[in-house]
């Protein structure tokens, strides 16, 4: 069995990614890795240099900024890492350059790679998310925060990234996934609210024209955390090369998870889910085997 990861990154240092903490924590599981580096404006390339590893390819790419419906172009530069991953690997790890796989999980993972490895039916393997927001101590837990999604597939060029980047279609439908029990730690919420506010000013261009961007991106020069509809506090170990990022954060917002802001249905869903695991009306992106 062969395995090969594959990502894309640009103003990976300007936007405060967790890019290189990313790569390395799919690392163990590869043969081969390839970064999509698009054309950034910071020193993010210089940043990739460190990563100093032979499994490791860089290629390079000119981002098409005209894109800006849905936030496909994020699709777009999925599929150009995608694309140059060589016939010989089985499977594709897919990391985005704000997640993180726990070294907990490894064995997990590769088991769930062998097992389904000759099952052809098997198209793609579902994993858990967690969604941290504001700090590394809380998790975004309401039902706008999807659970699951596929982050391997096929080493299947058929297979191609879908709309925002999220998940994937095989001409067309969903793909046929296996559940693994295993987490990503996402971590694109968890930045000092500087960089979140200038994150949010620029990825609200992929979707949006600039009169909507104007009309409805507020000027401020932080991001406002407060806003959201429900938190809880993180119980568990955050991966062991997230360790010193999460040391060295210098900045607090301050969050309270007994606030919630949400409609009287979506509290009685979240109650219903709470208490039987199952979340009702869910929009899943995969077919589950």
């Amino acid at each position: 069995m062969k395995v090969c990861g594959f990502t894309f990154v640009r103003n990976a240092v300007k936007y405060d990614y967790p890019v290189i903490e990313s790569i390395q924590s799919v690392l163990p599981l590869c043969d081969h890795f390839i970064v999509n580096a698009g054309n950034s404006e910071d020193e993010t390339n210089v940043l990739l240099a460190t990563l100093n590893n032979n499994k490791v390819e860089v290629i390079h790419s000119i981002w098409d900024d005209t894109l800006r419906e849905g936030g496909q172009v994020l699709a777009v530069e999925t599929n150009k890492a995608l694309d140059a991953i060589p016939d010989e690997y089985d499977w594709a790890i897919y990391i985005q350059a704000d997640e993180v796989l726990h070294e907990s999980d490894y064995i997990n993972i590769r088991a769930a790679m062998e097992k389904h490895l000759h099952d052809k039916s098997v198209e793609g393997l579902l994993f858990n998310y967690n969604h941290f927001y504001g700090t590394y101590d809380f998790v975004a837990d309401s039902r706008k925060w999807y659970r699951r999604e596929i982050r391997i597939i096929r080493n299947d060029k058929k297979i191609r990234s879908y709309k925002d980047a999220q998940g994937f279609r095989k001409e067309g439908r969903k793909l046929v996934v296996a559940p693994v029990n295993a987490g990503v730690y996402h971590y694109g919420w968890v930045k000092d609210p500087f960089h979140q506010k200038e994150k949010e000013k620029s990825f609200h261009k992929m979707w949006h024209d600039d009169e909507w961007v104007k009309k409805n991106v507020k000027e401020d020069a932080l991001f406002d955390y407060s806003k959201i509809d429900s938190l809880s506090r993180f119980q568990g170990k955050h991966p062991v090369v997230m360790q010193n990022r999460i040391s060295s954060r210098t900045w607090n917002v301050n969050l309270n998870p007994s606030i919630k802001r949400m409609s009287f249905k979506n509290k009685i869903l979240q109650l219903i889910e709470k208490l039987t695991g199952k979340r009702l009306f869910e929009y899943r992106n995969y077919v589950t085997k």
